[in-house]
């Protein structure tokens, strides 16, 4: 399944930044490459960056991993409720209370990356399982009507959103 196969109801407009960056790839596929791609990518960014802050109050290389690794948890979570039929509407969450809350900075670069490689290996055992049916199944997140199938698209564009956003303003 491929990101062109998507339905313009089947994720928000908000969203739509994410599927955009994620390409007309393929979901498994580029779930897997793209994991690789962003950690050969980190470790060539040289070691007295990951602590730096482009501005004032903005987040650290490690802070936007962190973020990505949290991110993609509540992704994962969201595409489980909605592929097994569950109606419940899903709150949204406030990122910047979370990185707040993590200590990201105090841990070393190979912990994340690690951490990050478990949590994408689950996303994708997840996505792996999911029958066409329950790819389809669409439900409510953030107060909008989001797609299983969307959600993985979303996974895909936001982590490339901010590799984007590392080379244009980190490094």
């Amino acid at each position: 399944m491929k990101t062109d196969q998507l339905l313009v109801n089947e994720y928000s407009e908000f969203n739509a930044t994410y599927i955009k960056a994620a390409g007309n790839v393929d979901m498994i596929e580029e779930l897997e490459i793209c994991l690789h791609d962003f950690i050969r990518f980190v470790q060539n960014i040289p070691m007295d960056k990951f602590d730096y802050r482009y501005a004032e109050g903005k987040w650290t290389i490690k802070d936007i991993i962190q973020h990505i690794i949290d991110t993609e948890r509540i992704f994962a979570y969201r595409a489980l409720r909605i592929s097994r039929n569950d109606k419940t509407p899903l709150p949204g969450f406030e990122e910047n209370h979370y990185v707040d809350n993590t200590n990201a900075n105090e841990r070393n670069l190979q912990g994340l990356l690690t951490e990050m490689a478990v949590v994408r290996q689950a996303t994708l055992s997840l996505f792996k399982s999911f029958s066409e049916e329950q790819l389809l199944r669409t439900g409510t997140a953030s107060n909008t009507s989001i797609s299983v199938r969307a959600i993985a698209f979303i996974i895909i564009g936001h982590q490339k959103h901010h590799q984007k956003v590392y080379q244009e303003r980190y490094l």
